[in-house]
């Protein structure tokens, strides 16, 4: 087994998390849905203003193993914040080594460690290994919420009527 660390992410690593991102989108066949790019993540993960979102990169003896995005969410029921985790990808190379485990363990104490109610993601419905891996976890699917996005014309279009 490889040594794992995971470490936030710096300014400097956005070439790195683009290409981690970029990558999982391959992976997940939605290469063309990609639109980001260093600037936007700078300045979105790493710029003077909100932050959206934050980073942990994984390494494995040294190397860049995988990447983990989330974000804090809130709770009403549980009247406390929770963790949202964006993206989660491990280079295939780097797969049944601890790797993914070790990204979701550091969330999980990072979610306890700031007083939130949960950690929760999405995950595509083929997606059968990334399934699999999460129930072994003790993941639960929410089969009973249906997702819906507002995005691109549908969300300029809302937006007026504001």
């Amino acid at each position: 087994m490889p040594e794992l660390q995971v470490r936030p992410a710096t300014e400097e690593d956005v070439p790195l998390l683009l290409d981690f991102i970029r990558e999982l989108a391959e992976y997940e066949k939605l290469s063309h849905e990609v639109v980001a790019d260093e600037e936007i993540l700078r300045r979105n993960l790493f710029g003077d203003g909100h932050r959206g979102a934050e980073a942990v990169i994984a390494t494995a003896d040294g190397e860049p193993a995988g990447f983990a995005l989330f974000f804090h969410n809130f709770s009403t029921f549980l009247g406390r914040p929770g963790i949202y985790l964006e993206d989660l990808y491990v280079r295939p190379e780097y797969r049944n080594a601890g790797i993914g485990r070790g990204l979701l363990a550091h969330l999980a104490r990072l979610a306890v460690e700031r007083g939130c109610g949960r950690l929760e993601w999405w995950v595509l419905d083929w997606n059968e290994p990334a399934i699999g891996f999460y129930e072994k976890l003790g993941a639960e699917a929410m089969d009973d919420w249906t997702v819906y996005r507002v995005a691109g014309e549908a969300l300029e279009r809302l937006a007026e009527e504001a």
